[in-house]
């Protein structure tokens, strides 16, 4: 039985068509100036491929489906447009207004949000708390009627397209180290400054930005669910972000695999095909049943978040296979193509380098080991047969 249903199946070709004539084409350009231009957004939004499961009254489809979001993660990566960071605008820091929202700030921010006039951002990551999240310094401090938000932060993915950024800091005592506030800072307020778009090891094409606090007055209107509860909120989120980077990785993982293929079947050694090498042979059917499987446990628990009953333990394990796996391929994929796969014109060269920021981002792979290993040995453990 397919894993999605007709319409999502006709949503898929469009959205397809979309990024192989209005994405694809320009990502090259795109990479060279060092962001997505934020027409990509717009042109989007005005598909209605940015963001589904906001209610109608929002712009949106109203369906909450996240196969809809599955799609456009693996058709982004089949065509390799993964620098644009559309499911970080519609589905990583969306969902915090679906979440945590007022509904005045649902009917002034997600509109827009809907329509790829305003692109999000959010900005958890400090120089010295990144995993740890409690180890960060910057700071709000209540006003009365506003916050006053002080501090810094880095590495931050669509740091200088954002027209709206959700801030985490600490309030409180420095010994209280969970008491967070989430802030919705926008785009012009005073104090707010961004600075320099970081150079990477790979993935050029996607801004990413240091961002700067200097005595901003945030308005109470734009406190994101409730004060001291930050952290908290922050944890709710990230079993959702850390699947959506397996359904990320795995997918590139099968294009490494399919671009490799092509080209051990096309690239001739010593009279035969690369193709017709039994190593060739053992290590890609290696990584066919690899990728299979995890493939088989992400969408497993893609079932579990529609349903509710993903957790942590869960989206670690998918997170830490999917980008172990994914690094797998791309190592194999490079040693295949030989000399060509370290040729830029080669598109395994640059999924070689884009990919190597997966092991880390939305939570180390070591870190995704103490998750799973303390569930191993809590006793609420239980495997996904039981």
């Amino acid at each position: 039985m397919s894993r999605f249903t007709e319409e999502q199946n006709l949503f898929r070709q469009s959205y397809r068509k979309f990024l192989e004539t209005e994405i694809a084409p320009n990502m090259d350009k795109w990479r060279e100036a060092g962001i997505v231009d934020r027409s990509a957004f717009k042109k989007a939004g005005d598909l209605g491929f940015l963001m589904i499961w906001p209610e109608e009254k929002y712009g949106g489809m109203g369906d909450s489906d996240f196969r809809y979001e599955q799609i456009i993660i693996e058709e982004t990566a089949r065509v390799g447009c993964h620098e644009w960071f559309n499911t970080l605008h519609s589905r990583l820091v969306g969902t915090y207004f679906e979440r945590f929202g007022t509904e005045e700030q649902k009917e002034r921010f997600l509109p827009k949000c809907v329509s790829g006039d305003t692109i999000l951002a959010i900005a958890m990551t400090e120089p010295g708390a990144g995993s740890d999240l409690a180890g960060m310094r910057s700071t709000a401090v209540d006003a009365g009627d506003h916050y006053v938000l002080n501090g810094s932060k880095t590495y931050i993915s669509n740091g200088l397209n954002a027209d709206v950024v959700i801030v985490a800091a600490k309030v409180g005592s420095a010994s209280e180290r969970h008491s967070m506030v989430l802030l919705i800072v926008e785009r012009g307020m005073e104090g707010f400054e961004r600075g320099r778009n970081l150079k990477k090891m790979g993935m050029p094409g996607q801004d990413t930005a240091e961002l700067f606090f200097h005595d901003v007055k945030v308005p109470k209107a734009n406190v994101l669910g409730v004060a001291g509860r930050g952290f908290y909120q922050l944890m709710e989120g990230l079993a959702e972000e850390r699947l959506i980077s397996a359904v990320g990785t795995s997918s590139n993982a099968r294009r490494a695999f399919d671009l490799t293929r092509a080209y051990c079947m096309d690239r001739k050694l010593f009279g035969k095909t690369l193709a017709d090498q039994q190593n060739t042979q053992f290590r890609m059917a290696e990584m066919d049943a690899e990728i299979d499987l995890i493939q088989v446990y992400v969408d497993h628990c893609v079932k579990a978040l529609n349903e509710g009953r993903l957790n942590a333990n869960m989206a670690a394990k998918a997170k830490m296979l999917a980008s172990e796996i994914e690094w797998k391929m791309l190592d194999l994929g490079v040693q295949l193509h030989g000399g060509a796969g370290f040729m830029d014109e080669f598109p395994i060269s640059r999924m070689f380098t884009d990919a190597r920021i997966n092991r880390i981002l939305a939570g180390s792979s070591e870190v995704m080991r103490l998750i799973i290993g303390r569930d191993v040995f809590s006793n609420r453990y239980s495997s996904m047969l039981d």
